[in-house]
């Protein structure tokens, strides 16, 4: 009995294989990439101004796609270590939300901000990463995820979040049409018709 007692109590080359599996440079990817991301709106400079309208039944879309990017981290991913394709996939994500949260925070200048509205000076922006997709912001974010996802989360917890996500983004993007088609009427009807949302191609 002593002798069995002894040898469970012996921790199994198994066991050490799964601590630590996740491998220092897949940290270093998701440190490197979600920095490089969240840059731009640490240095954008919001107006002084105070919105002349603001509608904040978008932060229920925020909720939702905070809890969307809390579920990528639910699947102990520190006990695996991604395949190189997912490597690769999760770089290449990375690389693209960084240049969209660059670019659009930049074009969008001091109208940067989190809640849903107008400033008494709005301008329709339609410049830069817009002439793709009027939310290029979005498309970071989902880029973001998607990297993340892409590297570290098994795909039953990285589908509800992609869910979350674009029912979360949906709200926002609703909320913020409906803002500016008030404010521009015609001429964001025809931006809105000309060009898609968050995803690129689908109008």
């Amino acid at each position: 009995m002593a002798h069995l007692t002894a040898i469970l109590s012996v921790p199994r080359e198994k066991d050490y294989a799964t601590i630590a599996a996740m491998p220092i440079y897949a940290y270093a990817i998701l440190v490197a990439g979600w920095l490089l991301w969240l840059t731009p709106f640490f240095r954008a400079r919001q107006s002084e101004k105070p919105a002349k309208q603001v509608d904040r039944r978008a932060r229920w879309g925020i909720l939702l796609v905070a809890i969307a990017y809390c579920l990528l981290w639910q699947g102990r991913f520190w006990e695996r270590s991604p395949r190189r394709w997912q490597v690769a996939l999760a770089i290449v994500f990375f690389v693209l939300a960084s240049l969209l949260s660059w670019t659009g925070a930049r074009a969008l200048g001091r109208q940067w901000r989190i809640d849903a509205g107008l400033s008494a000076d709005h301008e329709l922006i339609t410049s830069g990463p817009y002439r793709f997709v009027r939310h290029p912001i979005y498309t970071s974010m989902l880029g973001v995820l998607l990297g993340t996802g892409t590297l570290i989360t098994p795909w039953w917890l990285l589908l509800p979040s992609l869910l979350l996500f674009i029912i979360g983004t949906e709200i926002r993007v609703r909320i913020e049409d409906n803002l500016l088609a008030s404010q521009f009427g015609d001429r964001f009807a025809e931006y809105q018709k000309r060009v898609p949302a968050y995803i690129p191609f689908p109008k």
